[in-house]
C-alpha cells in the first residue's frame, strides 16, 4: 500500500467495499467483467484524491466515501471504452476484458458501470456535485472523441494535446479534488451555486476552486508521465506494451517536441509512422527522441505541472494530509525523474 493510501487507510477500504459491493448484478457477464477490470491492480488514484481533498479541507461526513467510489466507477468506465476505441489487448499488465470477452461485452458493461455511477450520485442527493460530475463526464467524452478524430494526424501541436489530455484525464481528477471541496464546504453550511452563500463567505468557493487547481495539474502530470513511459519505460513496469502510442497515431508530447526539433528526414520518420499508425521503425523513432532531448522536455513539463499542482495547496491549512497530497504530485512524476 502506498503512502497516500495509508493516510486515508479505512476510508480507502471502506470505498473498495463500496465499489464491490455496487458492482453487484442479476447478469453473471457484467459482475464476471466488472469485478475484472476493477479488481485489475490499478492505484485507484481517483478515490483518494476524493478522499484527501474532502478531509484535507476539515469534512467529517461519510459521503466523500460514495464520491470516491463514483469517481472510480465513471473512471473504470472510461477504461473498458478506452479499450475498445484503441483495440487495446494490455492493461496494467494484464489483458484487456475486451481482448477477453469482445467489444461488445465490453461496451455494455461499461456502460453499466456508468450508470451505476450515476444512481449513487442520486443518493448523494446534492444538485451542484452532481452538475460537476456531469460536465466531466460530457468533457471526458469529448476528449475521447477528439483523441480519436486526432489519431493519425502528425500534425497535431502542444496546445492541441494540452486541450485533449485535460478532456481525457486531467477532467476527472480536477472533479474529484473540487468535490472533496465541496463536501466539506457544504458541511459548513455554504450552498454552491448559491451567490449569497458566496458573498457571505467566499473562502470556501476559493477553495473549491484551488483544490479543483491542484487536480488539474495533478491529471496532467500524470498524463505527461505516461506519455514519456510509453518511450522510457517497460511493458513490466508500465503494464502496457512499449510503443502502443506510436502504433495507435497518437502525436504525444515527446513525439511533438521531437518533431519540431529534428531535421526534416527524422521529422518524415516519426510523420510517417503517426499517419501509417506503426510502431515498425519504434527503434529509430526512439532514438531520435532521445537524440532531441524530448523526453527531457517532457519531464520538466510534467514536473512543471506537479509544481503547480502543489503551488494550488497554498491556501490549505497545514495538516499530515495536505502533506500528503503535496507528496501524490510529486508521485505523479517519480516514475520519470
Amino acid at each position: 500500500m502506498l503512502s497516500f493510501h495509508k493516510a486515508v487507510e479505512s476510508d480507502f477500504s471502506a470505498v473498495n467495499e463500496l465499489i464491490i459491493t455496487n458492482l453487484h448484478s442479476d447478469v453473471g457477464l457484467v459482475e464476471n467483467i466488472g469485478h475484472y477490470i476493477v479488481g485489475s491492480g490499478g492505484k485507484r488514484l481517483r478515490p483518494v484524491v476524493v478522499l484527501l481533498s474532502a478531509l484535507a479541507n476539515g469534512y467529517k461526513g461519510k459521503q466523500h466515501l460514495t464520491m470516491a467510489a463514483v469517481i472510480e466507477f465513471i473512471h473504470t468506465a472510461t477504461l473498458l471504452h478506452d479499450d475498445v476505441v484503441d483495440v487495446s489487448a494490455l492493461r496494467r499488465g494484464r489483458e484487456t476484458a475486451n481482448n477477453q470477452w469482445g467489444n461488445a461485452p465490453s461496451v455494455l458493461v461499461g456502460d453499466f458501470i456508468y450508470s451505476r455511477a450515476f444512481q449513487m450520485l442520486v443518493s448523494v442527493g446534492d444538485m451542484p456535485i452532481m452538475g460537476v460530475i456531469a460536465d466531466a463526464t460530457n468533457v471526458i467524452s469529448e476528449g475521447e472523441v477528439q483523441q480519436m478524430s486526432n489519431a493519425g494526424n502528425s500534425a497535431i501541436d502542444e496546445a492541441t494535446y494540452y486541450e485533449v489530455i485535460y478532456r481525457k484525464t486531467a477532467k476527472l481528477f480536477e472533479a474529484a479534488a473540487r468535490i472533496g471541496a465541496m463536501l466539506a464546504a457544504k458541511e459548513r453550511g455554504v450552498v454552491h451555486g448559491d451567490a449569497k452563500s458566496r458573498d457571505t463567505d467566499s473562502s470556501d468557493t476559493d477553495s473549491s476552486d484551488a483544490m479543483a487547481a491542484y487536480g488539474k495539474h495533478l491529471g496532467l502530470a500524470f498524463q505527461i508521465a505516461d506519455d514519456v513511459l510509453d518511450y522510457q519505460g517497460d511493458s513490466e513496469a508500465t503494464g502496457k506494451n512499449i510503443g502502443d502510442d506510436l502504433a495507435e497515431g497518437k502525436m504525444t508530447l515527446p513525439l511533438i517536441h521531437a518533431r519540431d526539433h529534428l531535421n526534416e528526414e527524422q521529422k518524415q520518420l516519426i510523420c510517417s509512422a503517426i499517419k501509417s499508425k506503426s510502431a515498425e521503425h519504434f527503434e529509430s523513432i526512439l532514438a531520435a527522441v532521445r537524440q532531441s532531448s524530448s523526453l527531457d522536455y517532457s519531464i520538466m513539463q510534467a514536473q512543471e505541472q506537479a509544481e503547480l499542482a502543489k503551488h494550488s495547496l497554498a491556501q490549505l491549512p497545514e495538516s499530515d494530509l495536505k502533506t500528503v497530497l503535496s507528496d501524490l504530485a510529486d508521485f505523479a512524476v517519480s516514475r520519470i525523474s
